[in-house]
């Protein structure tokens, strides 16, 4: 019955849809093209050469050069133009000019000439040569269609205007943008000079659990399904520290691992409620070692990929190594000309309430002195610069400073005001462990819905020893936006979430 009534819908659906001119246009011509036996959805593709490899194989090569040899090449790509005998085609790379000589076409070559529409992929056969104006083209001898497509691309000029359109139809947006299309290529070289860069120094790559039973490793509000064989709710993971760690006891001195991530949180133009980090952990390291790896993997990038300089947001960003270090509450009491360690909870909170802070009913003097930092401290921060020195309470899985135990070492690296990685000497003594956890709980209790839960298996883990280490995570999409000068965060995401819309078109 249920069948069925999918069936009647799915019909009804089909036959609500309304169709443009052109949409029927084009619609119509596959039937043009039945009528002489030639398939509107080719599945036989021929080897080919790309339009890169034309490039580099014939750019340096004179018209006549090209024009005394006599090799066949066949090429494919999407027609995103056409003007006098030229159709333009487009691969992954770059575009290429196909001049057609209608004369020399056979029968059904033609009938797909007179058939062809923009946004058409076809397979060009034919030699190389070069324009009066000394552009790379090929001579088609013969036309393929490969595939017919059935609605038009939008204005070549223009492209997708609306913002919106451009994330749902991203597909439509890396055909006609160009600099969309080249940020996704470069997002893949980003991550892949990721990889190099940790294997070249011994690391292993490993993948952990998405799904989570307690939620740990960060402070964020998770996304929560429920797992029908276990019987229990589960969580989407905020983060994947606590696993790595755990392979910490294992024996495996230096991990890392590239994965999605999920946070049931806000969006903006640098937070995606989905997004991809990297963490990653290593034994015998430190705070300081973690910076320094930090530092290094981004020369590692910026060098490889050629990039000096970017403009974010408005501002210039120069990669100058070493990057700046400062401490969190000495930065705060140079700009506040005060002394926050003397300060006890109450004090904290007195003073912060003076400057339109609002405090929770939880909050101590470390929760001051974040919410103070991230006042008056985090705007400035514009160049590349480590932040060390974080409070206990909101570090809950970082190491004390044992100068004072009420802060960790711990460090974010900052740049243009937005927080880029989050690094610190782990904290390996299960007893202190499980007494952060005890204070995490007691957080959400009195309303802190992002504090973390008691990891019991990550207790157990430490008690059979964690060696020293120091670990590190970083947000690949904001690094990418970075990288690419791209200003949102959707921008460096294929298909980020959307509201739904309706389909009836």
């Amino acid at each position: 019955m249920l069948e069925h009534f999918n069936s009647q819908r799915k019909n009804k659906l089909i036959m609500e849809r309304k169709f443009t001119e052109q949409e029927q246009t084009r619609r119509n011509k596959i039937d043009e093209l039945k009528k002489s036996n030639i398939l509107a959805f080719n599945g036989t593709v021929k080897p080919t050469i790309s339009c890169i490899e034309i490039f580099n194989k014939f750019n340096g090569k004179t018209r006549e050069e090209l024009e005394s040899q006599d090799k066949k090449y066949i090429v494919n790509g999407r027609v995103i133009a056409q003007r006098g005998p030229f159709i333009v085609i487009q691969d992954r790379d770059m575009t290429l000019q196909i001049y057609i000589d209608k004369k020399i076409l056979d029968e059904k070559a033609s009938i797909v000439l007179k058939q062809l529409d923009l946004g058409d992929i076809i397979s060009a056969k034919g030699t190389i040569s070069k324009t009066h104006t000394n552009a790379l083209m090929l001579r088609c001898e013969n036309l393929i269609l490969l595939t017919k497509a059935l609605k038009p691309l939008p204005d070549k000029y223009h492209g997708l205007v609306d913002r919106e359109e451009r994330y749902r139809n991203r597909y439509v947006d890396t055909i006609v943008n160009e600099k969309a299309r080249k940020t996704f290529i470069l997002r893949t070289k980003i991550i892949k000079a990721i990889r190099e860069y940790f294997d070249n120094l011994n690391y292993l790559e490993v993948d952990t659990p998405v799904l989570q039973p307690i939620l740990g490793g960060a402070a964020a509000k998770p996304f929560i399904t429920f797992y029908n064989a276990l019987d229990h709710n589960f969580y989407l993971r905020i983060a994947t520290e606590l696993p790595l760690k755990k392979l910490l006891v294992g024996g495996y001195e230096r991990v890392y691992e590239i994965g999605r991530i999920f946070r049931n949180e806000g969006v903006d133009t640098t937070h995606n409620p989905e997004f991809t980090s990297i963490e990653f952990y290593e034994a015998y390291s430190d705070l300081w070692g973690m910076m320094d790896r930090t530092e290094k993997l981004f020369a590692y990038i910026t060098k490889k990929l050629n990039i000096n300089s970017v403009v974010f947001n408005g501002q210039k960003i120069e990669f100058k190594y070493p990057f700046n270090k400062i401490n969190m509450v000495e930065e705060l009491n140079k700009k506040l000309n005060i002394d926050l360690r003397k300060f006890s909870d109450k004090e904290a909170i007195k003073f912060a309430e003076s400057h339109g802070i609002k405090c929770e009913k939880y909050y101590k003097l470390g929760h001051v002195i974040n919410d103070l930092f991230e006042k008056y401290i985090e705007e400035t921060l514009i160049q590349p610069t480590f932040v060390w020195g974080h409070p206990i309470e909101i570090s809950p899985l970082a190491a004390k400073d044992l100068k004072d135990p009420r802060f960790t070492l711990r460090a974010e690296l900052f740049i243009n005001t937005k927080e880029f990685a989050n690094m610190f000497t782990e904290l390996s003594d299960p007893i202190d462990q499980l007494e952060r956890f005890e204070a995490q709980l007691n957080e959400r209790e009195n309303g802190n819905e992002e504090a973390n839960e008691i990891d019991w298996d990550f207790v157990n883990a430490l008690e059979y020893g964690m060696p020293p280490a120091g670990g590190c995570g970083i947000g690949i999409d904001r690094l990418i936006m970075l990288l690419t000068e791209n200003d949102s965060i959707r921008e460096v995401v294929l298909f980020p979430q959307l509201k739904e819309i309706s389909w009836k078109k």
